[in-house]
């Protein structure tokens, strides 16, 4: 099949040019590139996700997983038999390697907006069952604890980083507050 725009010249019966001289002013111009359809990156794609389990990465760290059900134009998100996992490390003082822990909770029916979403993929039900490499599954009380604290020391390290960046000249995005 071939793809034709405004710029192309008119087309010649039989190869030819008008008076039967052959055309040969150099190649033909060349064609307009199609891409191929899985690099539509609309919310089209998502067409293909439906009815299928994924596992999203939302902009505020969570981890969902859940069937997608339904989708609209602007990529908004409907799961169903949402999970949110939680994953954290538990240090011990007598073993230099840390230890992986995770736990998932039960959400059900879940809306996410689409602009929310960093990180959506396909889950493979084959290795669903299987526990994520590296890590153990444990109570959800004690990871989600155990998350939160590492999230909180993560954060004032990153407070100490900005304000020691500060005090060398630098000037981060956050560093810009108006104090009234």
């Amino acid at each position: 099949m071939e793809h034709h725009n405004v710029h192309d010249p008119p087309p010649h019966s039989g190869g030819s040019q008008p008076g039967g001289v052959m055309n040969t002013h150099g190649p033909p111009p060349p064609q307009a590139q199609q891409l191929p359809p899985q690099m539509f990156t609309t919310a089209a794609q998502l067409l293909d996700l439906t009815d299928k389990k994924l596992l999203l990465v939302l902009r505020d760290g969570r981890k969902l997983i859940g069937i997608l059900r339904s989708w609209d134009q602007f990529a908004n998100l409907v799961l169903q038999s949402t999970i949110e996992r939680v994953f954290a490390t538990i240090t011990n003082p007598k073993d230099p390697h840390p230890r992986g822990v995770y736990a998932d909770k039960s959400h059900g029916i879940f809306l996410i907006r689409g602009e929310n979403v960093l990180l959506l993929g396909e889950i493979d039900l084959d290795k669903d069952d299987d526990p994520p490499v590296g890590y153990e599954k444990a109570e959800f009380g004690l990871v989600e604890k155990l998350a939160n604290e590492q999230k909180a020391a993560e954060k004032a390290r990153e407070t100490k980083r900005i304000k020691k960046l500060a005090t060398l000249g630098f000037e981060g995005e956050n560093m810009g507050e108006i104090l009234l």
